[in-house]
């Protein structure tokens, strides 16, 4: 018989982390979802009366972040995966970004998923069990859009936590995966999901203002199924073996497997230079 789980997902008002919540209920599991706001709007629609506890909590709000750990094990007791999700994406070149734009960044995509891991880490060390679910992005292994750049380093930035951390807690029973979506039909691309850079630079106007007039035509017309995502997700949260590092999406992995051979044949074409740094062997003495 299955054993019923525990789900805490951030960002779960809408895309991925909605999608997962339903979907984990369904499976007959428990779902603790945070939002930022409009709790009652979100219980509404996930129905999923004593097996759901919705949370209002800002993931770099680290008293709300720990708050919200707290009312989920008094709710539930555990949890046994943790789906960081919340997130957003930033486009716009290099220059034309801010330090608040960056700051604002990081402190959502990098931080905040700090923030509740670390909260919920000493509960699942004391089970010796548990599942720390990361979310990264194609763009996390492959930075390959022009204006994404800022996004992408806090996505590479996730999976380098993850692995870091999975290296750390496997010996303690605790799994963590990072996932790395490729274009799923969420609202990532909504005017409302993304901050577009203010500052324009003519020098980036056929590069970077490419990608800023396509990314709204886009919206609505990607290819991955964001219901399908979630049965990934459930998979891998219902396995005894996960992975790392895991692209989702054609897309993804294409992207994946690209970066490999680019980097192998980089690594190659250097390979003689790079490997000269060695010290010189000492000659032996002729009277030895």
């Amino acid at each position: 018989m299955k054993k019923q789980k525990v789900w805490f997902i951030t960002g779960a008002s809408r895309g991925f982390g909605f999608e997962i919540a339903k979907a984990a209920l369904r499976a007959g599991d428990k779902v603790v979802a945070t939002v930022r706001k409009n709790a009652e709007q979100l219980t509404a629609s996930l129905k999923g009366g004593n097996d759901l506890l919705v949370v209002v909590l800002d993931v770099t709000n680290k008293q709300q972040v720990e708050e919200g750990v707290k009312k989920a094990l008094t709710a539930f007791g555990r949890v046994d995966v943790l789906v960081n999700n919340a997130g957003y994406g930033f486009l716009g070149a290099f220059e034309e970004a801010t330090d608040e734009d960056i700051f604002k960044q990081y402190n959502t995509n990098v931080f905040g998923l700090l923030h509740v891991t670390r909260a919920l880490l000493p509960h699942m060390r004391q089970a010796k069990s548990g599942h720390i679910i990361n979310f990264s992005s194609l763009f996390g292994y492959k930075a390959s859009a022009p204006g994404f750049g800022i996004y992408a380093s806090t996505k590479f930035a996730v999976e380098g936590i993850s692995e870091g951390l999975a290296i750390e807690v496997k010996p303690l029973g605790i799994h963590v995966t990072s996932v790395a979506p490729g274009i799923f039909a969420t609202d990532f691309l909504a005017s409302d999901s993304y901050i577009v850079s203010e500052n324009t630079i003519d020098d980036y106007v056929s590069t970077v203002g490419q990608i800023k007039t396509l990314a709204p035509q886009l919206h609505g017309n990607q290819q991955g199924d964001p219901a399908k995502f979630a049965q990934v997700i459930m998979a891998l949260g219902n396995s005894s073996n996960p992975p790392v590092h895991l692209p989702i999406g054609k897309d993804a992995i294409n992207s994946f497997r690209e970066k490999m051979v680019e980097t192998e044949a980089e690594i190659k074409a250097w390979e003689e230079i790079s490997a000269s740094t060695d010290h010189q062997p000492v000659a032996a003495s002729a009277n030895a």
